[in-house]
């Protein structure tokens, strides 16, 4: 007789594990880039023809984008493209920023000494809805940031007319979205200016790093200034023209960073068809949907496989025991962020007091009374799988599938799992 693994039967995806690709990924070039860059014994990019520098105008190009400045993190990235474009200095700036994301899309807002306002997201993609943005647009708006979660790209048709008609900076937090395009363009150098992130569990990583990205000679040569503690590199060491931090990249980082970045394009390659392949198989079988088709994303870069829950094709059951029999079958499923960003602790009131300046407090809204639809169904109906899973053989994804649809024909054996989880444990997202 069969029965769900979380019932004591066997997992149907128990080889899954073998297949997916362990993250993260490297070769012995990988090795061999780190090494040479130790021996060479220049392990900070201040001389010209650094690593760094080299991997600047590699991952430019390949984003199609004029200029790069390679960073620390992805989180200081948005915080260089924010002082780069001025905002903060004016008392009571605001950035409107998605209801759902990574919360330093949000917090690099107040680390400035600007103001986050929220922005309702799509609930079938978790992208910002332009529509919901410009409604938030005031005389105090300074830029829109637009999220390309899970690598799936935000609608920038929409977002670039809104940014132009009110004359506002459109800035992309592409850290999930690596290789994306929209309409045959690499996201990332769209807007005005954008960020990625290198960390860990990234498309392209060497643990930690960032990049920013941007067409405008302008505002790379401030950003590159910002970036260096107000230094100019190839003139006095120093000689500082504005006060600022330190944001560099480091050279052994950046060593692997370049090596790694000649394996992206065809890692995207493999996961965009992959990913195409299992939004396929997982809608035959219902209960879950994969995010909304969208012509205009002509590749997806994927960061997060997302699929949403479709609780009325398994008797209801709450997501949080769906998760537990799926992990059971041996597929590594979770959620990303969990609940919206306005219902984040850091956004109380009582915590924000302990963080931001009182005359940026006092002109900041009570995110505790938010309640925005699209970022609460997305919330409540959000699933994720790694992007790795996506580089397996098909074989992998069809064990995906297969763990689904075994669990559909067995629903009934998970309503006595549902007495197990408290109730503040399957809410407390809504």
């Amino acid at each position: 007789m069969v029965r769900l693994a979380v019932n004591g039967g066997e997992a149907v995806a128990k080889d899954l594990g073998r297949l997916i690709p362990k993250w993260p990924i490297f070769d012995e070039d990988d090795v061999e880039a780190v090494v040479e860059a130790v021996r060479g014994g220049r392990w900070c990019r201040l001389y010209p023809g650094s690593y760094a520098e080299r991997f600047e105008v590699e991952f430019a190009r390949y984003h199609d984008a004029k200029y790069g400045i390679a960073v620390a993190n992805g989180t200081v990235s948005l915080e260089l493209i924010l002082k780069t474009l001025g905002i903060g200095l004016n008392l009571g700036d605001e950035v409107i920023v998605p209801a759902y994301t990574f919360i330093a899309t949000a917090s690099a807002v107040t680390e400035v000494g600007a103001i986050p306002v929220f922005a309702d997201v799509d609930p079938s993609t978790g992208n910002i809805d332009p529509k919901d943005a410009e409604a938030k647009i005031t005389d105090r708006t300074r830029a829109i940031i637009a999220v390309h979660f899970g690598g799936y790209p935000a609608d920038m048709d929409a977002l670039t007319s809104i940014a132009r008609r009110h004359g506002l900076y459109l800035i992309e937090d592409a850290a999930h979205a690596h290789g994306s395009e929209w309409r045959g363009r690499k996201v990332g150098a769209i807007g005005d200016m954008g960020s990625f992130s290198f960390q860990e569990s990234k498309s392209l990583t060497a643990g930690e790093g960032g990049m920013v990205l941007t067409n405008s000679d302008e505002l790379a040569e401030r950003a590159r200034l910002i970036h260096n503690i107000g230094r100019v590199i190839g003139k006095p060491g120093y000689i500082h023209y504005i006060l600022s931090s330190n944001y560099r990249l480091s050279e052994i980082q950046a060593a692997l960073l370049l090596s790694r970045l000649r394996k992206l394009p065809n890692e995207v390659r493999v996961k965009h068809e992959n990913g195409k392949l299992l939004a396929d198989m997982i809608r035959r079988i219902g209960v879950v949907e994969p995010t909304r088709s969208d012509d205009r994303v002509t590749v997806r870069g994927y960061y997060y496989f997302v699929m949403l829950y479709k609780p009325e094709e398994l008797d209801n059951i709450p997501k949080d025991v769906f998760i537990e029999a799926l992990r059971a079958e041996g597929v590594p499923v979770g959620e990303s962020y969990g609940p919206p960003l306005y219902r984040q602790p850091a956004f109380s009131r009582g915590n924000l007091i302990k963080a931001v300046p009182r005359h940026i407090l006092e002109r900041m809204p009570n995110y505790e009374e938010l309640n925005l639809p699209g970022a609460e169904e997305f919330a409540r109906r959000e699933l994720v799988l790694p992007h790795q899973i996506l580089l397996a053989p098909r074989e992998a994804l069809e064990l995906v599938a297969a763990a689904i649809e075994k669990i559909k024909e067995h629903a009934d054996e998970l309503k006595p799992l549902v007495s197990k989880f408290k109730v503040s444990d399957i809410t407390h997202r809504r």
